[in-house]
């Protein structure tokens, strides 16, 4: 398939369609009722972490980068035993972490962004110069969409892709119809020798925190990706060569929905779990403090260095801490070669069995 297939946005789709607008309408609720049940939280921002590293443990998944929640855990607060499947989760969190703090700093998500966000992700895979990049059936391996293939028409159309983002008066339609074009142009530039398809996952959450429409990037769709995985490609694929955008925008939407409803829940259990550590941690414990709690919450799995630099205590102190909550059954040690891990079961088991 010619890279002629690809046009520039703003494109001729009927973003109004009774289909369309239902699931807009249901898609906005639960996404609205997930930003309130965040701010709920005072000290929100841990679930940042929490939450990242199952976005990039589940967006690797997609492209058979498999890693175990454990593995990734453990990685999080101890990089020298980091798979290399960890390690390229832990670039995603990264990578998530930086296009945040550029939002913060200007509230665009420029092109040059997204080229420094993918670096993280794919590191040395910069934008391609050279023909010959194809996408495949991932099952019988036929080649089913050429990219464009020219430097210049990669470059014409980022920077197209670049306006609409930014530009709310380039395509004055609502932003979560938007957020499917989006996606479908940024995959099918294919702009990258490699790490396309994580970095257009991480555009769909960074895009939805620059619209306002989250508070802090807590919704992402890659585990529903997973378990509707043909579905996405073909989707994808039926735009291409069918035009078939409307079936493309209201599944997109309803994954919006389902994770969004799935995402409450998640936040509720943590919240009544952090809420039930607290109150029993303060009565037992005289070192109770918020970031204590924090700590223990920003990552299932912790160990005292860790908690000696997040406290700013001596590491003495930090492993008496962990001994007692260890002792009292707030935290479970687990010895890994020579190394101590603490781990929070109960946010584990949260996050393990989060849909």
């Amino acid at each position: 398939m010619s890279e002629l297939t690809i046009n520039k946005l703003p494109l001729p789709i009927d973003c109004e369609t009774v289909a369309i607008l239902k699931a807009l309408n249901k898609a906005s609720r639960a996404l609205g009722e997930l930003k309130g049940e965040v701010s709920k939280i005072p000290n929100s921002k841990i679930l940042i972490d929490t939450l990242a590293l199952q976005e990039a443990k589940d967006s690797n998944e997609i492209e058979n980068i498999v890693t175990t929640d454990d593995e990734l855990y453990q990685a999080s607060i101890d990089d020298s035993i980091a798979s290399k499947a960890a390690k390229e989760a832990l670039n995603y969190a990264h990578a998530l972490h930086v296009g945040i703090n550029k939002l913060k700093n200007n509230d665009m998500l420029t092109a040059n962004d997204i080229i420094e966000i993918q670096a993280i992700i794919a590191p040395n895979q910069p934008i391609r110069k050279l023909p010959g990049t194809v996408l495949k059936n991932q099952q019988l391996g036929e080649v089913i969409f050429t990219p464009p293939q020219h430097p210049d028409d990669i470059v014409r159309l980022f920077s197209n892709l670049e306006t609409y983002i930014n530009d709310p008066e380039f395509h004055a339609i609502d932003p979560l119809i938007k957020m499917p074009i989006i996606h479908f142009q940024f995959e099918s530039i294919h702009p990258f020798y490699d790490g396309n398809g994580r970095t257009g996952r991480l555009l769909n959450t960074l895009y939805l925190v620059q619209q306002k429409l989250l508070d802090i990037p807590v919704l992402y769709l890659s585990s529903f990706i997973i378990r509707n995985k043909s579905d996405y490609y073909r989707l994808l694929q039926e735009v291409r060569t069918k035009n078939s955008w409307e079936e493309w925008i209201v599944w997109m939407l309803k994954g919006v929905e389902i994770t969004a409803k799935e995402t409450i829940a998640v936040v509720n259990k943590v919240k009544l779990l952090m809420d039930d550590y607290k109150m029993r941690i303060r009565e037992k414990f005289s070192f109770y403090s918020h970031d204590l709690i924090n700590c223990i919450f920003m990552h299932p799995y912790t160990k005292n260095d860790f908690l000696e630099k997040k406290l700013n205590v001596h590491r003495h102190t930090a492993a008496s801490y962990l001994k007692q909550l260890n002792e009292t059954g707030f935290l479970t040690k687990l010895k890994i070669g020579r190394s101590n891990y603490y781990i929070n079961v109960e946010l584990l088991n949260i996050l393990k069995n989060r849909y």
